[in-house]
């Protein structure tokens, strides 16, 4: 018995296999990790080359401005991505500096620096409720500034690392430009 306690054969594959499933769990975190990285970097050159698209102001026949930069950004995140014209936004804003922030107004009483229904605004995007981003949707003229934005949502590929990658198998990505169109149809 002395002997097959003091015995050393067998041991390598005992360490073997106690550390195979942490080997195993870090390759996979590596490559979901990999993955989301790549797809968000996928996503950002498509909203880009989108954005170059749109500020010229051109269309191709038979396709709207706003279908060809859907296509543009399909194309350039490799079909990996299943996006929708919901998930795309494109918004005009009147100067750079106001991008993302929302409509002006009047902080009546209570004094609390939050928009409570009934204060006076300004309707800058002219839907006629106050908004919380002032853009409004489109693609805009000759000059005008406007944002690109892809919000899409990564299924991941195994459901190892749910709990520390995303939610409910899925990671929210987004990826956003803000750009002036070129003075387009201007001689």
């Amino acid at each position: 018995m002395r002997s097959y306690l003091r015995g050393e054969e067998g041991v390598t594959l005992v360490e073997f296999a106690l550390s195979i499933p942490i080997l195993t769990l870090a390759m996979v975190g590596i490559m979901e990790v990999s993955m989301v990285l790549f797809v968000s970097s996928m996503m950002e050159g498509g909203v880009r080359e989108a954005a170059r698209f749109g500020i010229t102001g051109g269309a191709p026949d038979g396709q709207t401005r706003e279908e060809r930069i859907i296509e543009i950004v399909s194309d350039r995140t490799l079909g990996l991505l299943k996006l929708s014209e919901e998930d795309i936004s494109m918004l005009i804003y009147p100067s750079f500096d106001s991008v993302g922030k929302p409509e002006p107004f009047t902080d009546n009483s209570p004094e609390n620096d939050v928009y409570d229904e009934g204060e006076d605004f300004l309707d800058v995007n002219g839907n006629g409720v106050w908004d919380a981003d002032m853009g409004a949707a489109g693609l805009g003229g000759p000059g005008d500034i406007v944002l690109y934005r892809i919000d899409a949502q990564w299924e991941l590929m195994t459901g190892l690392l749910n709990s520390m990658l995303g939610e409910d198998g899925k990671v929210s990505l987004t990826a956003s430009i803000v750009v002036r169109n070129e003075p387009f149809g201007e001689p």
